[in-house]
């Protein structure tokens, strides 16, 4: 891949774009906000003012947008430009049934693969992101490992679908450590004696993420994710945990962390 284009430059693909600038391939950036390019375009990427600007001479297209609207925002003005031959990876986490929308959409001289990434900002700083690729990924399987650990998932949209239960697994997780430190202050046990006591309970994969620090996925972002995830089929403890994470507006822009200190102290 000679010529790659990366949309997307927030909490999650500006790093992942510097990954792939420090591995020696002509990058070309662009964001909706351009000013967030500023620190790739010094160290030698090109900025484009147009999603189709940055796509039309691109050997694979990069993706990592927040919502299934701005992935279709930008999937209109870059599909006509797109040239054939042309490998558009899609990472953003927007569930099965948008991938397979884009891919409709798609000449069939352009080859579309879905794949979403586990792990947060500190993970897309290091490089070892996990990424969940769907679809024929081959020719761009070696770009994909400068960015962490590819894990092949199947056929188109089996990534995007991963994803989702990933998240909503881990969300779930970190809700659940919130309502059980609630629980625990209620009866007085010292916080640093339930955290212990739970980090060797089945909950222990998810205490880290709940009381993270340095890291950011966006409250906004958890509660759209269990929106997809709700859609495909009946999940009334994920609608719950949707509610939880979407009680206080004011979080919208924080980490998820940042939840679990609110259902903490929420009045009842």
């Amino acid at each position: 891949m000679e010529k790659i284009a990366f949309l997307g430059l927030g909490h999650m693909g500006a790093p992942m774009a510097a990954h792939l600038l420090a591995a020696g391939h002509p990058l070309t950036v662009w964001n909706r906000t351009a000013a967030r390019a500023a620190p790739l375009v010094a160290e030698g990427a090109r900025l484009a003012d147009t999603p189709a600007d940055a796509v039309r001479d691109a050997d694979a297209v990069l993706t990592m947008l927040a919502t299934p609207d701005a992935v279709r925002d930008v999937a209109r003005q870059i599909v006509p430009a797109l040239r054939p031959g042309a490998h558009w990876v899609e990472m953003s986490t927007v569930g099965p049934d948008v991938v397979r929308e884009l891919a409709a959409g798609l000449p069939s001289e352009v080859t579309l693969v879905d794949a979403p990434v586990m792990g947060s900002t500190d993970k897309a700083a290091a490089g070892t992101l996990g990424i969940l690729a769907g679809g024929d990924a081959d020719a761009v399987e070696q770009l994909l490992s400068a960015l962490g650990t590819v894990t092949r998932t199947g056929p188109l949209g089996t990534g995007a679908a991963l994803k989702l239960v990933i998240n909503a697994a881990t969300l779930g997780g970190v809700a659940l450590v919130g309502e059980a430190m609630r629980l625990s202050d209620a009866l007085g046990i010292p916080e640093d004696t339930a955290k212990a006591a739970l980090g060797r309970s089945a909950l222990g994969g998810a205490l880290p993420r709940a009381f993270a620090e340095g890291v950011h996925f966006a409250v906004e972002l958890a509660v759209k994710d269990l929106q997809l995830a709700t859609e495909v089929t009946r999940l009334p403890a994920m609608e719950a945990i949707g509610e939880h994470f979407a009680s206080d507006p004011a979080l919208a822009h924080e980490d998820v962390a940042a939840a679990v200190a609110h259902i903490r102290t929420e009045k009842a």
